[in-house]
């Protein structure tokens, strides 16, 4: 019976860990689709966020079974706790990868990102990737030192978050309305997403530690 408790336990994180593949992967062809205006990315990230979902349904369905059968305690607890938060932050950046390829489905055959954003638009997708990256390496090895290094790494997606809104608010912005609020979605979607990794990695110092980083 604990050997199949442990099996459980180790599943969690097994589909953490999955989960931070398939976010990586959807917020890469999202931003490939945003700025190339690729129809068949951009619903094939929309489509595929499913798998994201069923993901996290089977960790909740896993935890509540553990918490009525098993009762864990002390670090296994602690385990429960986090995956339950971590599932759900990474479910949230499924949604925000969505939601990019949403704005590039929706602006087809033109692309939603003017030519003189699409440099920095590329960094913030480049930004989120890493972060995910480095979140997911974090859930699979509960490496604190690098957990605890995300929120730097996030100050440079906040950043580029600052200068997007100063471009679409300088007067010499030439694109119009739409334009601007499509621009205004797809940084906020970047930076929550970017959010949520630091979140996931704090929740992997909490994990290991027992406590939360100040």
């Amino acid at each position: 019976m604990r050997d199949a408790y442990h099996e459980d336990l180790d599943s969690l994180t097994d589909k953490l860990v999955e989960m931070t593949r398939l976010v990586r992967s959807a917020i890469s062809r999202a931003t490939t689709a945003l700025l190339d205006a690729d129809l068949q990315l951009a619903e094939s990230v929309i489509s595929q966020d499913d798998a994201v979902d069923r993901l996290f349904t089977e960790i909740e369905a896993t935890i509540f079974e553990l918490m009525a059968r098993q009762q864990p305690v002390a670090v296994d607890l602690r385990l429960i706790i986090t995956a339950l938060r971590m599932g759900a932050d990474l479910e949230r950046m499924g949604d925000m990868a969505e939601h990019v390829a949403k704005i590039a489905r929706l602006r087809h055959p033109e692309s939603a990102i003017p030519p003189e954003l699409r440099p920095m638009i590329l960094e913030m997708g480049q930004i989120a990737e890493n972060l995910v990256t480095k979140a997911g390496s974090c859930v699979a090895t509960r490496d604190v030192e690098s957990a605890l290094e995300l929120e730097q790494d996030d100050d440079a997606m906040d950043g580029l978050h600052r200068r997007l809104f100063t471009k679409i608010l300088h007067k010499d912005w030439q694109h119009g309305v739409e334009p601007a609020i499509d621009i205004t979605l797809v940084g906020r979607y970047y930076e929550r997403y970017a959010d949520h990794s630091v979140r996931v990695a704090r929740d992997v110092v909490y994990l290991v530690t027992g406590s939360r980083p100040a």
